[in-house]
């Protein structure tokens, strides 16, 4: 007897989306659902489409090919710009660069949205954008000015921003590539309390151990097609694709060992008898 309990419909569905740049396809028939309330990590090497993907999904992009929908908006029917606006409003987006204005306090940067696309009061917008900027725990940087933070500082104020609009999605494009390593820390903290608050996220990540820890589901894609997909715990600890299993042993700092050899010369403890110039 068929079940009576209502299937929920994903909020992000992509189907065989084919995208090319020229001559050069980068997306081959992509086929990904993200459901509200999960956390979704797209992974593989660079140029494999992972940053197409969400461009795509935000209307950036335009596909050649296939179907895009996010909620109820057929994203790939969307011909005039006002119409990307007023998903962009649902959508918000994070990206590697910062995209603050500098000309702008940090304050300004979060208010400026509401008051202009959201038409929200001044009041409303800037007694938001301070509780957002607690969030992120940059409200003591409210004042300052993006040239005056660092790449950590300005990624969690960028994030704030992406609050501003009440979106029912974030998108997050290697959001910490272009920090320095002890800075990145204190981003991952911000998402992985999102995701823990229930906010539907997709990353494009290179950080693995954080990707297994709070994806529900991860994408792993190589030259513009879905290698292998499932759940954090299958495709870390378990996947059956071999290219997988090489990309992970690489991304996870285990790339392979060299064979020791009895007396190799070029091992460094059997150095101490040569002289080395320098």
């Amino acid at each position: 007897m068929p079940s009576t309990e209502t299937v929920a419909e994903p909020l992000v569905s992509l189907r065989d989306l084919h995208l090319s740049f020229a001559s050069n396809p980068v997306l081959k028939g992509i086929d990904l659902d993200v459901y509200r309330g999960q956390a979704v990590s797209i992974i593989g090497p660079s140029g494999s489409g992972k940053s197409t993907i969400l461009r795509c999904i935000t209307g950036l992009l335009q596909p050649q090919r296939g179907c895009i929908r996010v909620g109820a908006t057929e994203v790939h029917t969307l011909a005039k710009e006002a119409q990307r606006i007023e998903l962009r409003k649902r959508v918000g987006f994070v990206f590697q660069q910062y995209n603050l204005f500098p000309h702008l306090s940090v304050l300004e940067n979060l208010v400026i949205a509401p008051r202009k696309v959201l038409g929200r009061s001044r009041v409303d917008a800037e007694k938001d954008a301070r509780a957002l900027l607690a969030k992120v725990r940059m409200e003591h940087k409210a004042d300052a000015y993006p040239g005056q933070l660092s790449g950590g500082q300005q990624q969690r104020v960028a994030i704030a921003r992406a609050l501003t609009m009440r979106p029912e999605l974030i998108l997050f494009d290697e959001v910490t590539s272009a920090l320095d390593p002890e800075t990145v820390g204190e981003v991952l903290t911000v998402i992985r309390e999102l995701t823990e608050e229930g906010m539907t996220c997709v990353l494009v990540t290179h950080e693995m151990r954080f990707a297994e820890e709070i994806s529900d589901i991860v994408y792993f894609t190589e030259n513009g097609v879905i290698v292998e997909h499932g759940s954090a715990a299958q495709i870390f600890q378990n996947p059956t694709s071999e290219r997988t299993q090489e990309f992970l042993r690489h991304a996870l700092g285990d790339p392979g060992r060299r064979p020791v050899i009895a007396h190799d010369p070029y091992l460094l403890t059997n150095l101490s008898r040569y002289s080395l110039s320098v």
